[in-house]
């Protein structure tokens, strides 16, 4: 193996990838505009939901709980009539209607066990599960703070300081935004590789590097080395200027330290994207693949839930992933600002997979060259 041979022909992939402008805007898109999408649209976060309340009390403990729905969570509450609230409600109006009864402060004072009626736009599934709870609590807190006023309430044994750690405002933006950032470093990595090979394959280049001087493994390094150089620069410019800059998620780890595992979990991937490459005929058959294999990747790796809700099977098979450990190390680095003492198991698995996988790669990548010549 020649290094000016595996430079030189990685300096032609980053031309030939220059020449695709739909790649250049995939690469640009997938750290900036998803990020930002995915941080600012989370269909699971309560936001702005709007509210209405059917005030047939009058009383300050009705108006106290009208008072308590305020963003970020609710609308300010739109107080109406109950005849208006079927309508409102059909309308697509509110996602939240509360009825609060007649003679509601006085029955709460007597001791009685009012009931009031929340109805519920179900349609907005996640809002509506979501939003119930919060309703729940809001009432049983502001009717307890109001109770306290009037009549002696025996205070609890235990009392549970909560403290949020590396997300003190439990924000879900800032978890989603740096998961986001990860699982498109995974993706893009396979696709670059794969659609780099099966470009040259349908543009005729391939028998070019089939009578120079160069062997599989020089053409199978060169694509690793610029591709994945292309994923590394543009996961890195995403998180100092998307994540950090344009949405204001705090890292707190090393970011050299990420960036080292981040190259080697690159090693692995662009390496799976070639073996990708190899195995289909044609764009469509590669994007097919793709999805076979990057939507198991991506929501068994412990991005979107915790390996430890998953099934154990699951969670073995999936070590042999390497995104897992890559997860791994991104959560431990820049949530949790872990040194390599903590993430030093992850690095080393990742090492034997991105090896175990150049491997298998380039006897599937010898097999297919020979068989083109």
């Amino acid at each position: 193996m020649r290094l000016k041979h595996v430079l030189h022909l990685g300096i032609k992939e980053l031309f030939s990838l220059l020449r695709d402008p739909v790649m250049l805007v995939l690469v640009v898109y997938v750290f900036t505009l998803s990020i930002y999408t995915r941080a600012t649209a989370i269909p699971e976060t309560l936001h702005k939901a709007p509210v209405a309340v059917v005030d047939e009390d009058r009383s300050p403990l009705s108006q106290r709980i009208t008072d308590a729905f305020y963003p970020p969570y609710f609308l300010a509450p739109k107080v109406i009539d109950q005849a208006e609230m079927d309508a409102r409600m059909d309308a697509g109006l509110d996602t939240f209607a509360i009825n609060i009864p007649p003679e509601f402060q006085r029955d709460v004072l007597a001791g009685r066990q009012p009931t009031v009626q929340l109805n519920v736009d179900a349609t907005r599934m996640s809002q509506a599960f979501t939003g119930s709870g919060y309703i729940q609590t809001i009432l049983n807190e502001e009717v307890s703070a109001f109770v306290q006023r009037y009549r002696t309430i025996p205070t609890l044994s235990v009392d549970i300081n909560l403290r949020a750690r590396f997300n003190p405002e439990l924000n879900k933006s800032w978890f989603v935004t740096v998961m986001g950032v990860i699982n498109n470093v995974t993706m893009l990595a396979i696709v670059l590789t794969g659609a780099a090979l099966i470009r040259e394959r349908e543009h005729g280049t391939v028998e070019h590097l089939l009578v120079m001087p160069v062997t599989p493994l020089e053409i199978m390094l060169s694509k690793v080395w610029s591709m994945g150089l292309v994923v590394l620069t543009a996961s890195a410019l995403s998180l100092v200027f998307v994540v950090q800059g344009w949405l204001g998620v705090p890292l707190q780890g090393s970011f050299a330290l990420f960036l080292v595992g981040t190259a080697l979990h690159l090693f692995a991937t662009t390496a799976m994207g070639i073996f990708l490459g190899t195995v289909a005929r044609s764009m469509p058959q590669f994007g097919l693949l793709l999805m076979l294999v990057l939507l198991p990747l991506q929501m068994l790796s412990g991005a979107s839930t915790p390996r430890e809700s998953m099934p154990e099977l699951v969670q073995h098979i999936m070590l042999a992933a390497p995104n897992t450990h890559y997860v791994q190390i991104a959560q431990a680095i820049l949530f949790r600002d872990a040194g390599f003492e903590v993430v030093w198991p992850q690095f080393v698995f990742l090492i034997l997979i991105g090896a175990t996988l150049f491997g298998f790669t380039l006897a599937r990548f010898r097999k297919t060259i020979g068989s083109m010549g």
